[in-house]
């Protein structure tokens, strides 16, 4: 059996992505997010980030090239325009197989796609938990996700080289926008 085609569920994270940073005013730029590291500006300076390193990944370049943040002053626009060379790179079946450098290993693009729609996810979860926004989020997204974080992201050790906070206990009848948080170690 094979694995299925990734991309339809990166083209979700990507869309709900979208509709998340659509959606951001400019009273809401500083606001705290659920990522301890990032205000909602900074979040969607490393969302740019993100969508930038997936294309150039794919294409065969160093994603390292790319900062962790991008800063730009018309964030919107440029999600858009690298969003738009996205699309076009997944419309290349080769990339699935296609061996990648990330920053966080050598992966093949399916594995790839995979990884960074987690990241999609879970992001797109941070913007919308800071801007208020939850209501907006695929929760079959979220299930799905989770299924793939639980299998790759050991629920120990966490620290050092596995950049993440322990789990945090919830519910069992949490969300799965919570449960998927909780599990990366954020508090939903």
């Amino acid at each position: 059996m094979t694995n299925p085609d990734p991309r339809p569920m990166f083209l979700r994270a990507l869309d709900q992505t979208q509709q998340l940073i659509d959606s951001v005013g400019p009273g809401q730029l500083g606001l705290p997010t659920p990522c301890p590291e990032y205000d909602v500006r900074t979040l969607l300076g490393h969302l740019l980030s993100v969508v930038h390193r997936i294309d150039l990944a794919l294409t065969g370049g160093d994603p390292l090239t790319i900062p962790k943040v991008t800063d730009s002053p018309d964030i919107a626009g440029t999600w858009k325009e690298h969003r738009t060379a996205l699309d076009a790179t997944l419309t290349d079946d080769s990339i699935l197989g296609r061996i990648c450098k990330l920053p966080f290993g050598t992966l093949p693009g399916a594995a790839a796609i995979g990884a960074y729609t987690g990241e999609l996810t879970t992001h797109s979860w941070d913007l919308a938990k800071a801007t208020g926004r939850l209501d907006q989020l695929d929760d079959e997204l979220a299930i799905q996700v989770l299924g793939m974080v639980r299998q790759f992201l050991p629920a120990e050790p966490r620290g050092g080289d596995i950049p993440f906070g322990p789990v945090v206990p919830v519910a069992d009848d949490a969300s799965p926008y919570d449960r998927l948080a909780a599990w990366q170690g954020r508090q939903p």
